[in-house]
């Protein structure tokens, strides 16, 4: 723990430097894997019908051929993105686009052609790896589309034809010295609130994130990760790939996720730990094969990516019988923020974001004037440390706008810190509703809907209101087929909050619209209802069944 006295007077917790950094570069991580563990098994195909499994020996020869392909073609310093499913030749990508000094672009699988052209635009991509489709996806079709655009991008590299680009490699041997304070990848906001932006991130941050995040999650040598986060992620590519390697511990990213192939890689590889979203966590509680899988080697679950309601938590303990954890961090941090621990008390595992990781500074900040605010008030939470991105590519004004000329990182993510430095998150600065001059946090409503027995998932946005500025609206997925009324969920609301943010507009739906990563984006569902493609329940009198279910 920091040297911190508590109970604390104000929202700031500081760095915890008992637990010294590393800062190594992404192919020294996998260099000393191999050469303290060279026979361990460390990657293993998450894909259906495949057994390929590799030792971080074979891991390391594999990325250093992919280095030297990569340097035929590419000189360090270029970026080269990566767009496909969670392959295992992807994460073999990944450590040797280290070794060889090229800055990896990662970019979601389900983009469409405006979408990849943004991104392989914006970046300056040099060259492109991608399946030829992917569920539907035309992708070698896309990019076809768009690439007489892209005046940088000159190399396109078929997965299909792996074994051809890796025959490609020079001969000479010679791998670039790389620095931990060299840039590693770009990665590209979820897009939760609009258009992403493409956060450059060192080696040495992401290195170190991963590393502490094992170490607080009790990932160790002989342990089976399971990671269906998508590898365009950091949870999947930082997370997943770099803190496996550094824990010794076998990974397995599952090609994409499906919840009935997550129960299945369980049993067969005996995984022993899991990372997924509060989507996808709910979607293996209701899976049907839950009950008939073995699960009995599964030890922890870990959870992050968006809000995790309180309810939720204890249902994954009971349900799975494990040492549960939330995480929180933002893909500008490397990922990881703030973390809790598996010996925290239950009230804290389910109602918070825990404490600040080690070597990682945590304030509390008025949204206007910047001050600290006292333990228990919200504000915005900010960040500091080792792990803050450089910036955002090329955007000098967004990064001054995140990062404060004392270095602190500005989430936009409203929460408090009670007096033992536990964070709380309570919505968006964007998302927050302010309702007739009361200022409205969508996630307090969220928990109390999330509790009730009939729905399964809820998001609660700001719609405008001529009277009042804003008024609350909630679009809510029902368990089964029993909907209950928007007079029964507000009498239910009522019952725990005051009146003003009781939901004025219920909308019952079948699906959220999800970024890449799980997130579920709020802004889609207010544009949906507010262009008429959503149709709100009426508001019927006691008795009167709510209005049927959309698609969002």
């Amino acid at each position: 723990m920091a040297s911190q006295e508590l109970p604390l007077t104000e929202s700031f917790w500081p760095a915890d430097g008992s637990v010294p950094l590393r800062d190594l570069t992404v192919g020294d991580l996998l260099r000393e894997a191999a050469q303290d563990s060279p026979d361990v098994v460390g990657l293993v195909a998450g894909v259906p019908g495949v057994d390929r499994r590799w030792t971080f020996a074979e891991m390391l020869a594999d990325a250093e051929q992919v280095a030297a392909a990569l340097l035929a073609r590419f000189s360090p310093g270029e970026r080269v993105a990566v767009w496909a499913p969670n392959l295992p030749e992807w994460v073999l990508l990944e450590f040797g686009a280290g070794l060889a000094g090229v800055v990896l672009v990662t970019v979601n699988p389900a983009y469409q052609p405006h979408e990849l052209a943004y991104v392989l635009g914006q970046s300056g991509a040099a060259g492109v790896f991608l399946v030829a489709d992917w569920r539907g996806n035309p992708m070698r079709a896309s990019l076809d589309a768009v690439c007489g655009d892209l005046e940088d991008l000159r190399e396109v590299i078929m997965f299909e034809e792996w074994d051809t680009f890796l025959a490609s490699a020079s001969t000479s041997g010679v791998l670039p010295d790389v620095g931990p304070d060299d840039p590693a990848q770009i990665q590209y906001t979820s897009g939760t609130t609009g258009f992403p932006k493409g956060a450059l991130l060192r080696h040495g941050g992401l290195t170190d994130n991963a590393a502490l995040f094992a170490a607080v999650a009790e990932i160790g040598a002989g342990d089976v990760y399971v990671n269906p986060m998508p590898m365009f992620h950091t949870a999947g590519c930082v997370l997943g790939a770099l803190g496996t390697v550094q824990a010794r511990a076998v990974h397995v990213p599952v090609i994409a996720f499906d919840p009935g192939f997550v129960l299945e890689l369980i049993e067969r590889e005996r995984g022993t730990a899991l990372l997924g979203v509060p989507t996808m966590q709910i979607a293996l509680l209701e899976h049907p094969d839950l009950e008939s899988r073995d699960l009995s080697s599964l030890r922890s679950s870990v959870s992050g990516g968006s809000l995790v309601p309180a309810d939720l938590v204890r249902r994954i303990e009971s349900s799975f019988g494990v040492q549960f954890c939330i995480v929180y961090g933002t893909t500008e941090c490397s990922p990881l923020v703030t973390m809790t621990r598996f010996d925290d008390t239950p009230e804290d595992k389910a109602e918070t974001i825990g404490r600040a990781m080690p070597q990682t500074e945590v304030k509390i900040a008025d949204p206007i004037t910047g001050d600290l605010v006292a333990p228990g008030v919200v504000g915005e939470l900010c960040a500091r440390g080792y792990m803050v991105m450089r910036g955002y590519f090329e955007d000098e004004a967004a990064t001054a706008e995140a990062i404060d000329a004392d270095g602190w990182y500005h989430t936009g993510d409203l929460a408090s810190m009670d007096e033992r430095g536990y964070c709380r998150i309570e919505g968006r600065l964007k998302d927050m509703i302010i309702r007739g001059g009361e200022n409205i946090y969508p996630r307090e409503i969220e928990d109390v809907l999330f509790a009730h027995p009939s729905v399964a998932d809820v998001a609660v946005v700001g719609i405008p209101d001529d009277r009042w500025g804003e008024q609350v609206a909630a679009f809510v997925r029902i368990n089964g087929d029993d909907l209950p009324t928007p007079a029964a969920l507000s009498a239910h609301v009522r019952g725990q909050l005051a009146g003003f943010k009781v939901p004025r507009t219920w909308v019952f739906v079948e699906t959220f619209p999800l970024t890449g990563s799980g997130k579920v984006q709020k802004f889609v569902l207010r544009d949906r209802l507010l262009a008429g493609e959503l149709t709100p329940a009426p508001t019927p009198h006691d008795g009167e069944r709510a209005a049927p279910r959309g698609v969002a």
